[in-house]
């Protein structure tokens, strides 16, 4: 669709209800439906309502009493796809799609009764319009889909609508969303390119939630205009590149993120002295070392412009996890008879296919002859993108290992999220420090035959991190032992990395 046009209504059904008093009923009677069902009637009534020929004002009015019907059915389905897992179960694929449809049905419909009111009158249903687009896209944040460029499309639709009627910044109450206080159009339009801007594909559940609330309070910090500022203190983003080309004409095209900006610091900086997350209203999801972490990873995103991704491509066998990452630097299996062997059968005839070899022993830059599972993906300006169709499932950010040269390499897979066609996406970040693989020194109480578990000492100058499983059981401040590596004993002192499958500690020697 043009990017300032709205899709055409169509629905199968008609309004079940043609006054509020019958809605009423019309929502009881669904009252005993699961929540799957019952957001589904409820997204079908929003299609119904936008595709009738009902007076504005009694289709606004019905609009908003299925929205706050929708509200809590639809939170209590987050967690079915927040952060699983990708590619997603049938059932939770569906979830996640109904969720997404039912934001964007609510959006467009709210959108497209706009023009039928005058001047301020518009601010409601362009309101509530932005609001149900960003949702949508959030939808798809947390359950790591890619967004559909039609919702950019319709944000600017809004923005455009608000702008030409002088109501973008006209404050308005929200009886659904009381914490927001008086909102207003050009406050919800920010808060969704704010976390659009901070990467938000790379956040795990818990950094996802903190980011959103935050970026919440600080919404109506922003401020659209039409130039940027010649200040230099000043921080204005360009809006174009992020809805992909020029705007139309008459569009602020800039977005003033200095307040907000400001407001990071600050945070940042009551954190370092000793103000609790929660005090901060950031909060309990995070501790205030990961809140500082996060905080200055998105001020990171806001001060610099993308980079220009890498141009390397070709294919990369990737092997995930602590054990394999370690069977890959040492030439040796952590826990011979665990399994690995036998996870890799399933991927040995694309490997023959691919390299003439069935398995990275056979590889000539390998350092030893050992059988490693992998996958293999493809590699194009600075995205991998898996060519295995029915692989594991995984859940990023995850540690992963490969062979470069003749070089083991340790790296993170982050920014995971599926397209459209089903395809998986992510980014490969690979530590540059030295490293070392080793493994966790076992207790003297341990049972025979117990799993050793794989460890990863990294140096760079003076400054030394430890690189576990999850499943170690680590503490801070408790001295760690270490086999076959240089140092013996490390004190973990900070977390300053977590993945799905790792823990990164700052450490001193013990």
């Amino acid at each position: 669709m043009h990017r300032l046009q709205l899709p055409a209504a169509h629905s199968k059904l008609a309004p079940a209800f043609q006054d509020i008093v019958a809605a009423e009923r019309w929502l009881a009677a669904q009252a005993a439906n699961q929540p799957w069902p019952l957001l589904s009637a409820l997204t079908g009534q929003i299609e119904a309502i936008d595709a009738a020929a009902l007076p504005p004002p009694l289709s606004l009015q019905l609009l908003n009493r299925l929205r706050s019907a929708a509200l809590p059915v639809q939170a209590s389905q987050e967690a079915r796809y927040n952060r699983k897992a990708l590619p997603l179960t049938a059932d939770e694929q569906q979830v996640f799609a109904m969720a997404q449809r039912l934001w964007r049905q609510l959006g467009i419909a709210y959108l497209r009764l706009a023009p039928h009111f005058a001047g301020t009158d518009k601010c409601l249903s362009l309101h509530r319009a932005a609001n149900a687009i960003r949702l949508a896209q959030f939808t798809c944040y947390q359950a790591s889909q890619a967004c559909p460029p039609e919702l950019d499309h319709l944000l600017l639709a809004i923005l455009a609508q608000a702008e030409s009627a002088g109501v973008l910044r006209q404050a308005l109450g929200d009886p659904d969303y009381p914490h927001l206080g008086e909102a207003n159009i050009a406050g919800l339009l920010s808060w969704a390119i704010l976390l659009r801007l901070a990467d938000p594909y790379h956040f795990s559940s818990a950094q996802l939630a903190v980011a959103n609330r935050a970026l919440s309070r600080w919404r109506e910090l922003c401020a659209f205009q039409s130039a940027p500022d010649s200040d230099r203190k000043t921080l204005t983003i360009p809006l174009a590149p992020l809805f992909g080309g020029p705007l139309p004409a008459g569009l602020p095209g800039w977005l003033n993120v200095r307040s907000v900006d400001r407001k990071i610091r600050l945070r940042i900086e009551s954190l370092r002295a000793g103000e609790a997350p929660e005090a901060l209203k950031l909060g309990r999801e995070l501790s205030a070392a990961a809140c500082i972490r996060l905080l200055s990873d998105i001020d990171h995103h806001l001060r610099t412009p993308p980079s220009v991704p890498s141009q390397a491509s070709g294919e990369i066998e990737l092997a995930f996890g602590a054990e394999d990452a370690y069977a890959i630097f040492k030439g040796e299996e952590l826990n011979p008879g665990s399994g690995m062997n036998a996870r890799s059968t399933s991927i040995a005839h694309q490997r023959m296919a691919l390299f003439g070899f069935d398995s990275l022993s056979q590889m000539p830059t390998a350092v030893q002859r050992i059988d490693v599972p992998s996958e293999t993906w493809s590699r194009t300006d600075g995205q991998v993108t898996r060519l295995e169709a029915n692989g594991p499932r995984l859940q990023a950010p995850c540690l992963i290992a490969t062979l470069q040269g003749d070089q083991p390499c340790l790296g993170v897979l982050s920014r995971l999220l599926a397209a459209e066609d089903g395809q998986l996406h992510a980014r490969l970040d690979w530590y540059s420090e030295q490293i070392e693989a080793c493994t966790l020194q076992r207790v003297a109480a341990s049972p025979p035959g117990q799993p050793r578990h794989a460890a990863f000492v990294l140096r760079s100058g003076s400054d030394i991190s430890l690189l576990v499983p999850v499943t170690a059981g680590i503490r801070l401040d408790i001295g760690v032992a270490l086999e076959c590596a240089s140092v013996v004993h490390l004190v973990p002192r900070e977390v300053i990395e977590r993945g799905a499958d790792f823990v990164r500690y700052a450490c001193r020697p013990a």
